[in-house]
């Protein structure tokens, strides 16, 4: 019988879906160096110099040669997209522009530095993610990378050179590359480099040579490089193979493959396996086949494999569990799927009997092993214990059931009577009649089990042998050739009763597994849709109750750490002291504690630590009225994934609230900083004036004239001014963000409103001409005139401190059929298109040049508030007939008066 491994030679699916979504995207090459100065940039160029020269259409993206003649030189006769100008705090940037070269659409573009952080207002905030557009559209892209900027080798990197990168690059990203490029070079070579003045200027060289750049640094971070390009380079060989259909190993990589079963000497094999993939540090596998015999385990041996399994998980393996008939095929398929090149496996103990009845999984893998290594350890079954909870099972309960036999019963008696049948009308052979007794037999196997089928091929031998055989109605058989035919038809009842029932009960753990399977994917789908904390646990208790028929209580730590019931199936009122002290250790030693546990085993529930990589999170207890243990492995398996599942989601609930919490702190942060700076600003500045002219005032007051000193007081009624209206406004926030705001509505006339903010805008508005154009027809509005009119002062005040001195300041307001319009026109250099909508953020000033206007930031914040709680919008656009910005308040018609409101109250006065 020839291997199936070796019959099915059809590339993996999943491989050849992986090759048909790069179907049309741009191929990715990218240039890796250890560290700055390696020759990444100089390397890619001579590399596109060559493709150019074939022929291809090579662009410049983006490529900094940092001053180098010798990078500079190489980027002479290939074409460069100019870059485009981005704005941001006051300097011009320079970035690739993407869009250009999209236009382009070049065969292939060169971007350097891929790991860059573009400017604000970049279309994406990195440029690895302008590659990927580039490589979607269908352009090849060559570009650099620095090992230190990939993310999963960040903490490494900055525990090498005690320097915290902040520029990183996903290893997704990496993993797309079609081809990495490492370009090495000595630490010593670098370090020459440096001192040459190659890398950076010779001062700044002598100070990275003193910290960054030291032959360790540089001799770990050149190992790093080697390391995870060589691991990109083994999945793209494994990829290869399983696309192509190729059998391994490939022996280019070492990787490990250690065979886990209910052996009491497994754990020693799962720690060996361990060591070795340490020495040649490779990745491994735990990989346990499920078969026939796996439904005949004991409770106690199908404990121990979850046991084992855990355990190298633990230490860092990949599992694998694949069912199979036969081990060795299973175990030599998977190995050459994965390009495993050494398998692990336990000496079998078994008698030489056993094995020349049965096989030995062991001499099947040492003969079709082929080129993969096989280790075959002894192990220690003596003190061998895993690193897994131990906790006191149950036998899952199997009663006595009569009627399984019953029916078998009653299916050989159909039999009978269809074989009695069929010989009066039909005369046929025997053999032929002992048929229909095989299907009575198929049949009890099928429906209802092996013990029942072996008990339907008893009584059909019986009646076979009673009702068929001469002499008729004796269980004498007078022919020694139908004795033959009887044990015949008994061995082919036995063999095929015992066939049907390993298949029925395969299908039956089967439908059994599916239906958890389905079950857990329910609950995890259920889990990723809750967002909030008691949501998670509230869901969790349902579901372990749910599925283990169990009782259900959750405790969470409280903020001063103590263990606090949070939710409960069906809900508990309170835990006794007992149970506290179980959940508490549970707690405290991540370790399972209570009934059917090694500690505290008396207690009436079973506490469980909820945990993850980063530690505890949290305890589930759960309990039932039966006596003995709670859970059978199966069960206790089952409650491990449900465990495992809720701590995943009680961690994402709580990392949302630490990234709320952050994103709030650095909020503050950002709103105190911007306030503390804008207070020493624009309180010291009009404080400085004021005590400078009331000191020179009683200083040499005497020696001024009348109109020195007459503009010395003016200079402090101004600047007092100017200080009461930064308080002002500093109340007027705080009165926003406290609700402590109060309207008092009523029906005003817009232009007194107006007419009044200009009296107390005559001063700011001095040196600038002011129109005013409101509509004839404009109707009264229901507003709180305090606050409107300060809408308007702050507008005004805003408007004069950006628009040039001279120019025309407009304010109009109309009404059409839906709304009132109120515009504030400057005639000033307008507003950034990306400030129009942050202009009314709290403390942000827009910067022109190297130009800060004098101000705090919060008049506009003032005026959305204001304005919003006036019922209207308020928002910011740029003029299109010349330059200059609008300020529109809008107010819904609604808070019009009406001509009639207008009649009465004319009326009533």
């Amino acid at each position: 019988m020839s291997d199936p491994a070796d019959r099915d030679q059809r590339p993996d699916p999943e491989a050849l879906l992986a090759a048909a979504e790069k179907e049309g995207r741009g191929r990715l090459k990218i240039f890796l160096g250890a560290a700055p100065g390696v020759g990444k940039t100089y390397e890619m160029l001579k590399t596109a110099q060559k493709r150019h020269q074939e022929g291809v259409d090579v662009v410049v993206g983006i490529v900094e040669t940092h001053g180098r003649s010798e990078t500079a030189a190489l980027v002479e006769g290939l074409e460069v997209i100019p870059r485009r100008q981005v704005e941001y705090r006051g300097r011009q940037l320079d970035e690739m522009d993407l869009d250009a070269i999209l236009k382009r659409r070049p065969k292939l573009v060169l971007v350097d530095e891929l790991a860059h952080t573009n400017a604000p207002g970049s279309r994406h905030a990195k440029r690895y993610l302008d590659v990927d557009e580039l490589l979607t559209a269908g352009i090849d892209v060559y570009t650099t990378l620095n090992i230190q900027h990939v993310e999963s080798l960040n903490d490494v990197v900055a525990q090498i050179t005690r320097i915290r990168v902040r520029e990183t690059l996903p290893d997704s990203f990496l993993d797309k590359a079609d081809e990495i490029e490492v370009i090495d070079l000595t630490p010593e070579d670098l370090m020459e480099r440096l001192r040459e003045g190659k890398v950076y200027v010779r001062d700044q060289a002598q100070r990275a040579l003193k910290h960054y750049f030291s032959p360790g640094n540089l001799t770990a971070l050149r190992e790093l490089a080697l390391r995870r390009t060589a691991q990109r380079v083994d999945d793209q060989m494994l990829s290869y193979m399983r696309e192509h259909a190729i059998s391994g190993p490939w022996a280019a990589g070492e990787r490990i493959m250690v065979c886990i079963s209910e052996a009491p000497n497994t754990p020693g094999l799962i720690r060996y396996a361990r060591r070795v993939a340490d020495r040649l540090r490779v990745k491994w596998t735990a990989i346990y086949v499920e078969g026939p015999r796996s439904a005949r385990l004991t409770e106690p041996e199908r404990n121990r494999v979850a046991d084992h399994m855990r355990l190298a998980e633990k230490l860092g393996a990949d599992l694998a569990t694949i069912p199979g008939s036969r081990v060795v095929d299973q175990l030599i398929g998977y190995a050459q799927a994965n390009n495993i090149t050494q398998i692990i496996i336990g000496k079998s103990d078994r008698s030489r009997w056993f094995e020349i009845l049965h096989g030995s999984v062991v001499h099947d893998l040492v003969r079709r092993a082929g080129s993969i290594s096989i280790h075959v350890m002894a192990g220690d079954p003596i003190g061998e214990r895993t690193d897994g909870d131990e906790l006191e099972t149950k036998a899952a309960p199997r009663p006595f059931d009569p009627k399984p036999y019953w029916r078998s019963a009653i299916a050989v008696a159909a039999a009978l009577g269809a074989g009695l049948g069929i010989d009066q009308v039909l005369p046929l052979p025997l053999p032929n009649i002992s048929l229909v007794f095989l299907t009575a037999v198929l049949f009890a196997a099928v429906t209802s089990g092996l013990g029942p089928s072996l008990f339907a091929a008893l009584l059909s031998v019986l009646a076979y042998n009673f009702f068929f055989l001469p002499p008729l109605y004796t269980f004498t058989i007078a022919d020694p050739a139908n004795v033959l035919a009887l044990v015949a038809f008994m061995i082919v009842a036995v063999i095929a009763s015992n066939l049907a029932s390993r298949t029925r009960d395969q299908a039956i753990t089967a439908a059994r597994r599916a239906n958890t399977t389905a079950e857990l994917y329910a609950f995890s789908r259920k889990l990723a849709g809750t967002a909030t904390l008691d949501d998670v646990l509230w869901a969790t208790a349902y579901q372990v109750a749910f599925m283990l028929k169990v009782r259900v209580v959750m405790l969470l730590p409280d903020g001063d750490g103590r263990l606090e019931v949070r939710a409960g199936y069906p809900p508990e009122d309170e835990l006794d002291d007992a149970d506290f002290a179980a959940a508490r250790w549970t707690w405290d030693r991540n370790h399972p504690a209570g009934r059917g546990s090694d500690t505290l085993p008396g207690g009436k529930r079973l506490f469980l630590p909820l945990r993850t990589g980063r530690g505890a999170v949290g305890v589930i207890g759960i309990d039932r009225d039966a006596p003995g243990p709670l859970l059978t492995p199966d069960e206790r398996r089952l409650l491990d994934a449900l465990a495992d599942q809720a701590a995943i989601a009680i961690e994402r609930t709580r990392l949302a609230e630490d990234i709320d919490e952050a994103r709030l702190l650095a909020e503050t942060e950002r709103l105190r900083s911007a306030l503390l700076t804008s207070i020493s600003h624009d309180l010291r500045t009009p404080l400085a004036s004021i005590i400078g002219a009331i000191t020179s005032l009683r200083s040499y007051g005497e020696r001024y004239g009348a109109e020195t000193r007459g503009e010395l007081m003016a200079t402090v009624q101004d600047e007092a001014e100017r200080l009461n209206r930064f308080v002002g406004n500093l109340l007027d926030m705080t009165r926003l963000e406290s609700g402590a705001l109060e309207l008092k509505s009523d029906y005003v006339d817009m232009s007194e409103i107006v007419g009044t903010a200009l009296d107390r805008t005559a001063k700011i508005m001095h040196g600038h001409r002011v129109e005013i154009d409101l509509a004839v027809d404009l109707p009264m509005v229901k507003l709180d005139a305090v606050l409107m009119e300060q809408v308007l002062v702050n507008l005004l005040d805003n408007a004069a401190k950006y628009a040039p001195v001279g120019t025309t300041v407009k304010l109009e307001a109309r009404h059409n059929d839906d709304e009132i319009v109120i515009d504030v026109v400057d005639e000033g250099p307008g507003i950034p298109q990306d400030a129009l909508e942050r202009v009314f953020d709290k403390f942000y000033r827009v910067r022109q040049g190297d130009r800060q206007r004098a101000g705090t930031g919060l008049g506009l914040a003032i005026c959305r508030g204001f304005v919003e709680a006036l019922g209207g919008r308020i928002t910011a656009t740029n003029r299109t007939d010349r330059a200059g910005a609008i300020l529109r308040i809008t107010f819904p018609k609604a808070l019009a008066a009406s001509v009639e409101l207008l009649v009465g109250a004319d009326h009533e006065v």
